[in-house]
């Protein structure tokens, strides 16, 4: 390239100083320029500490490829996968319902963020039903004894619908005492990416991981794995009690260069391995955008990594970041596969929530391979739509099968399930595996509405055992304040994801319920959001 001489004085050298400067600046800012420094004892490259706060414009028009939704535009690479939303299925033909435990909360914390930032388009794979509900706190029965987790239900009409009822189900997993928890391993593994540079990224993982830091006891292991070009390890098998050294490697992070989060996932599970804890808890929390571009970066090849180390016991938690990158499809993916939960933390509020608050959730397994059967009574029901987890679906021959894997419920955890039944005397039609009130085609006589079974695993064991929990007609009955406030939770995400199953959904009847509720700090912030989301889809429309 040549440039024209002039009374400037530059030549040469300096012209070519010039260009390389402006190189390294565009590189800074996309994310993917290099780093010759490096921490001390670490091959990896430093990264420069960014200020930079503003938000890269949100793109307007999505596509869909291979299940995952991208959206198309010169900043935005957002990634989700997409979804087909649950049918009503007739009982006759499909008389058993059967789906993996979940207690992800990702996509709420996310699409509040979208709302709350302005966002002009919401992605409906971002739209989560199971990971909405599973955000609140409802007043289910603690578990008795030595049971794992307490089984409740509810039945009564569906708001949207006068055709259906509604059955929640709700399975609450025993908590932890605090001051006996049992020791952990973690490592957290961190990005450091030229993308993880705004405030609301690498300065709030960073003010998170110090959160769960504080928490720790000399009981606690805890290494750190940062990546962006490459990998490296900052602290490795430091005892929990060694708060200043934890907290010093955790302020001195700062973000530049690519993203080789498959090599840094990697060394993270080798160490947590070199590390293990028998009987103990051993995790890695891995906070990302998810954005990766060197080395191994495809969903399957991650995926695969999570669930052969899930096998050796060894879990992953994810809390992802961002937003015109974020790559929820392959978060999502790990962290099913790995065994552990997914997290999107929006604000400093969220992250102790979910790291501080709920901590025991987050790190402490109380039952594997979670997996949910209802088996419906055809003489009373003939349909049935089970609202979200459509991820999570098993065919219902797994339910059985201990070598199929599943959700993990962590302490204090709770899984809540939604179904629209279409009971026989319904106007409602229903397009038309043996099941207990079947036999040879017949119906057997019982008074039985549905059966729901749980099977699930100690964390240490292979051989699964059953709980049964039946739910009759006679269970019909007013709304509690719980079912009320769920219900508005459904309605709110179909009408976000535009389900055709939403009737008569409208903001105005969601509103009408949450202000018939008695509503906690979680629940009044979720009214304002449902108020704020209405407001921006007129002024978008």
């Amino acid at each position: 390239m040549m440039f024209k001489k002039t009374g400037t004085g530059l030549n040469s050298v300096m012209w070519s100083a010039l260009i390389i400067s402006a190189v390294i600046l565009i590189g800074m800012l996309t994310g993917c320029s290099g780093d010759s420094g490096g921490y001390p004892g670490s091959s990896t490259p430093s990264p420069r500490r960014s200020t930079a706060t503003n938000a890269l414009p949100s793109m307007d028009k999505e596509t869909t490829i291979y299940g995952v939704s991208l959206f198309e535009g010169e900043w935005n690479t957002a990634r989700y996968d997409s979804i087909k939303e649950n049918d009503f299925l007739s009982v006759l033909n499909n008389p058993l319902s059967t789906f993996s435990a979940n207690v992800d909360t990702a996509s709420y914390a996310n699409l509040r963020r979208m709302i709350r930032s302005g966002s002009s388009h919401i992605p409906t794979g971002a739209v989560r039903a199971e990971e909405i509900l599973n955000y609140f706190r409802y007043d289910y029965p603690k578990p008795q004894g030595d049971d794992k987790f307490s089984i409740s239900t509810e039945l009564t009409d569906t708001p949207w619908n006068e055709d259906t009822k509604l059955l929640r189900i709700g399975i609450q997993a025993e908590d932890i005492d605090y001051s006996a928890l049992p020791p952990s391993n973690l490592v957290f593994l961190l990005d450091v990416s030229g993308s993880m540079s705004p405030a609301d990224r690498l300065p709030m993982v960073q003010s998170a991981m110090k959160m769960l830091a504080e928490n720790l006891t000399e009981n606690d292991i805890v290494s750190i794995v940062v990546y962006a070009s490459t990998e490296g390890i900052i602290l490795e098998g430091v005892r929990g009690d060694r708060k200043e050294e934890i907290m010093t490697a955790i302020d001195d992070l700062m973000a530049g260069g690519s993203t080789a989060g498959g090599k840094g996932l990697q060394t993270a599970y080798e160490l947590a391995l070199r590390h293990f804890i028998t009987g103990g808890t051993n995790r890695i929390i891995w906070c990302t955008d998810g954005d990766l571009n060197v080395g191994v970066t495809d969903n399957s090849s991650i995926g695969k990594m999570a669930e052969d180390y899930a096998k050796r016991d060894v879990y992953l938690s994810i809390f992802g970041v961002g937003n015109d990158n974020f790559n929820d499809s392959l978060l999502k993916e790990a962290s099913k596969r790995g065994k552990g939960n997914y997290h999107f933390l929006d604000s400093l509020l969220e992250a102790r929530k979910a790291l501080v608050d709920e901590m025991g959730g987050t790190l402490i397994a109380v039952a594997k391979d979670v997996k949910i059967q209802v088996d419906f009574n055809p003489a009373y029901v003939k349909g049935y739509r089970l609202i979200g987890y459509e991820n999570n679906l098993m065919d219902a021959k797994d339910f059985e099968d201990d070598t199929k894997a599943a959700g993990v419920l962590g302490a204090g955890h709770r899984v809540t399930a939604l179904y629209e039944l279409v009971l026989t005397d319904s106007e409602m039609e229903v397009p038309g595996a043996e099941s207990r009130y079947q036999e040879g085609g017949n119906l057997v006589q019982s008074s039985d509405l549905l059966t729901i079974s749980v099977r699930h695993k100690e964390p240490d064991g292979d051989k699964s055992s059953l709980v049964e929990h039946a739910v009759k007609l006679d269970d019909l009955r007013n709304p509690s304040n719980d079912q009320k406030f769920v219900s508005a939770v459904v309605m709110w995400s179909m009408m976000l994801s535009d389900s055709q199953y939403k009737n008569a959904s409208s903001f105005d009847r969601i509103v009408r319920l949450l202000e018939d509720c008695h509503l906690d700090d979680l629940q009044s912030d979720f009214l304002r959001l449902v108020i704020d989301s209405e407001k921006q889809l007129k002024r978008d429309n």
